[in-house]
């Protein structure tokens, strides 16, 4: 089963073609495409003052979280636009029929590809997420490595209850346009979702463990495994302690929800 979603201010027509994987519909989008709207429509949306579009990726984990936590589907749901992060999503929409996902959309390409573009357009960003120091070194290591970048601003992504006010507070004091959201599945999402109409930005990008990536903290797949949907495995060889539990578990059900719902 696939559609076509219509979202007031998304460029172009409007008009964004979706195909359901798993119980998710994710948008076809090409990587270029979804980047080149994002820095278009972003900046558009803060300019006009208009609610902030909140964009979440989809992969294997996701699909599972969705299927067994009714907070987290509830949350999902509430995206405008939901991205191909999991190269099995990308694969699973050809299977499905309908249209197509062009390509994998991975977080971590999605921002760092888009940087230049950034930089060029003065599209800024606001990098939410990480323990201070991995905060630190990412925003440190973007801007030397991108001329012209500007940051909105920046904060790590450890806080109390008592102190969300305050974190929202220094966002829109910041007014990016684009908040990146780097705190896991599902904690992201739920705060996103809870402050989307208090939030002033272009776009709400969720993240996960983005920032960890650019500072090397967690290694990247060599570009083979990336391309055969094989990340996973080197993640989890990497990291074993934390991510074994994971994949071994989410992957087989990822597996089994895009075959059950392979017709809709």
């Amino acid at each position: 089963m696939h559609g076509i979603t219509t979202e007031p201010g998304l460029g172009d027509s409007g008009r964004l073609e979706t195909v359901r994987v798993g119980g998710v519909p994710v948008s076809t989008l090409s990587l270029r495409a979804l980047i080149e709207r994002m820095l278009r429509d972003a900046p558009r949306r803060v300019a006009a003052g208009e609610p902030a579009l909140l964009v979440f990726d989809c992969n294997g984990h996701g699909l599972s979280l969705n299927a067994t936590d009714p907070a987290f589907a509830r949350d999902l749901a509430q995206g405008d636009l939901i991205h191909a992060d999991g190269q099995v999503i990308v694969k699973a929409s050809h299977w499905v029929g309908g249209p197509a996902i062009a390509d994998r959309s991975s977080t971590t390409d999605m921002f760092i590809d888009s940087l230049p573009g950034a930089a060029a357009a003065k599209v800024r960003y606001y990098l939410l997420g990480g323990t201070e120091q991995v905060n630190k070194d990412c925003a440190e290591r973007i801007i030397s490595t991108t001329p012209g970048l500007e940051l909105a601003g920046r904060r790590n992504g450890f806080w109390k209850a008592d102190e969300e006010q305050a974190v929202i507070d220094a966002i829109n004091a910041a007014a990016p346009d684009v908040l990146w959201v780097g705190t896991g599945k599902p904690r992201e999402q739920a705060f996103c979702v809870r402050h989307r109409d208090r939030i002033k930005a272009g776009w709400i990008v969720t993240c996960g463990g983005l920032f960890n990536y650019i500072t090397g903290d967690y290694p990247r797949a060599p570009m083979w495994m990336q391309n055969a949907g094989l990340e996973w495995l080197h993640r989890m060889a990497t990291n074993p302690r934390h991510l074994a539990w994971r994949y071994l578990t989410t992957n087989p059900h990822a597996l089994y929800l895009i075959w059950k719902h392979r017709n809709g």
